[in-house]
């Protein structure tokens, strides 16, 4: 009778470099996505077919940007995800692998088990929300079309907005963040970890770089289908500025609210630019931050890998 042997997880990077991988594998993700994000943020900000200037697709979005606003539009608001991409892939890795040492160690996991990842990815999305939370607001901000020449950029946009709504405005929406990058991170990890269990080992670097990036493909695209609603209601409150009539506040009744007005597609608004982004998008992340950490083990810590 034989058993499965489980092939030992490397052991974590120090921090700092965890921190140098994810940076480069969250950056190199952004600036050859982000266009997808500009996208999918009007979808999201558009009520109903939004008359005559809505958008019918993701071509039609793409073609009007370009043509009423000029093709850096698909980049504008793109500093201050640049700017927190750093830390918070560096957070969304470094604190999945603390996660994963801290509940084995409470559990007696011997193994990465599915369950495990799941529960390691939802405490590293909560941990990584209080990050990115102010400068998604500000993107937000500079993406809806409704803003158009309200702000110069980022800094300016940051500047006016804690001079009108005070400095906690930039935490609008908190707790749709925590319920967006929970739901993401809990799904990312929890189905790269099912994925990878039924998909053979590769014997070759490029066969194992193809098995990550089907792997985070398949996860990004399921973690985006779980966090859609979240995202698209954390969208709208992060855009009621100061002095607006505040429709939304919370998470769950805000999904409520437009599932009732605009019924169930509404809540995935956005999802086709969203999930065309972070499908692929996750793939990348996890083969870059892979490909990185190998290298870093080989070249400056001088293990064999």
């Amino acid at each position: 009778m034989s058993t499965t042997q489980h092939k030992a997880p490397p052991k974590p990077l120090p921090f700092q470099w965890q921190f140098v991988a994810g940076a480069v594998a969250g950056v190199s993700e952004i600036l050859t996505m982000y266009p997808l994000d500009v996208v999918k943020t009007r979808f999201q900000l558009q009520v109903g077919t939004g008359g005559a200037d809505g958008y019918s697709s993701i071509g039609d979005c793409f073609k009007k940007i370009i043509k009423n606003e000029g093709f850096g539009t698909l980049y504008r608001g793109i500093i201050p995800p640049i700017m927190v991409e750093a830390p918070k892939r560096a957070t969304k890795f470094a604190a999945n692998e603390q996660y994963t040492i801290l509940y084995r160690g409470i559990l007696g996991e011997d193994v990465n088990k599915q369950g495990l990842s799941i529960l390691t990815g939802v405490s590293a999305g909560i941990t990584e929300a209080f990050l990115v939370v102010p400068f998604e607001l500000v993107k937000i901000r500079l993406q809806d079309k409704a803003n158009a020449g309200k702000y110069k950029g980022s800094m300016d946009a940051l500047t006016k907005i804690v001079r009108a709504e005070g400095a906690l405005a930039l935490f609008n929406g908190l707790e749709a963040t925590l319920w967006r990058h929970a739901s993401w991170n809990g799904g990312y990890f929890g189905c790269i970890q099912g994925v990878k269990s039924v998909i053979p080992e590769a014997e070759t670097p490029n066969g194992n770089l193809a098995r990550n990036f089907v792997a985070g493909a398949i996860g990004g695209t399921f973690a985006t289908m779980l966090n859609t609603p979240f995202d698209v209601v954390k969208t709208r409150i992060q855009n009621q500025a100061k002095g607006s009539v505040l429709k939304y506040n919370w998470t769950l009744p805000g999904v409520a609210m437009v599932y009732r007005e605009e019924g169930f597609r509404a809540l995935y608004k956005g999802f086709v630019p969203k999930v065309l982004r972070l499908g692929p998008g996750g793939g990348i992340l996890l083969v870059v931050f892979d490909t990185v950490s190998t290298l870093i083990r080989k070249h400056v810590l001088h293990e064999n890998v």
